[in-house]
């Protein structure tokens, strides 16, 4: 048994040198990883901070400009709102003007078509019936002048060779 001891303390200590060995290992690493993380620290340090120093200058420089571009791009939009706000209501009052004036000349050609129609009629009954009358009058006269000029020249040997019929005797015929 005291051999078996003898191996286990044997072991025991094999392995912490073996840990001590993986410790020392991991230290160097470290220290290595940890130089190289210095040396990308000073880099950032020497390049970004001189060109975030010069973002800065410029922001701080351009900001009243900036400031200046909103303000004129804050009172050109309220103005343009405003024209258009404008256009909106004339286009409107213009709209409902001609409107307004299609319905007056609707009623202007409506109401001038009813007029031309009411004496269309009125000439109609006091122009045209009375002068159909009359001229119906006028053919009886002259169609019974004919006549009796017609049976005249007969009863005398007649003047007349060729005879115009008289229109009711076609009617006849």
């Amino acid at each position: 048994m005291e051999n078996l001891t003898t191996w286990f303390i044997g072991i025991t200590g094999l392995a912490v040198l073996l840990q001590a060995g993986v410790l020392l290992m991991m230290y160097l690493s470290m220290r290595k990883s940890s130089a190289r993380m210095e040396a990308i620290a000073t880099e950032v340090k020497t390049k970004a901070i001189p060109a975030l120093e010069s973002t800065q200058t410029i922001l701080t420089e351009i900001r009243p400009k900036l400031q200046v571009i909103a303000d004129n791009l804050e009172d050109a939009t309220t103005h343009l709102r405003a024209q258009v706000h404008r256009v909106d209501a004339t286009v409107t009052d213009i709209i409902d003007r001609t409107r307004l004036q299609v319905i007056r000349a609707d009623e202007l050609m409506s109401r001038t078509l009813d007029r031309v129609e009411q004496t269309t009629e009125l000439v109609h009954k006091t122009v045209v019936s009375p002068v159909r009358q009359v001229s119906g009058l006028l053919h009886g006269i002259t169609a019974g002048i004919e006549f009796l000029l017609g049976n005249r020249g007969r009863r005398n040997g007649g003047g007349r060779e060729t005879r115009r019929p008289v229109p009711q005797d076609e009617m006849f015929i």
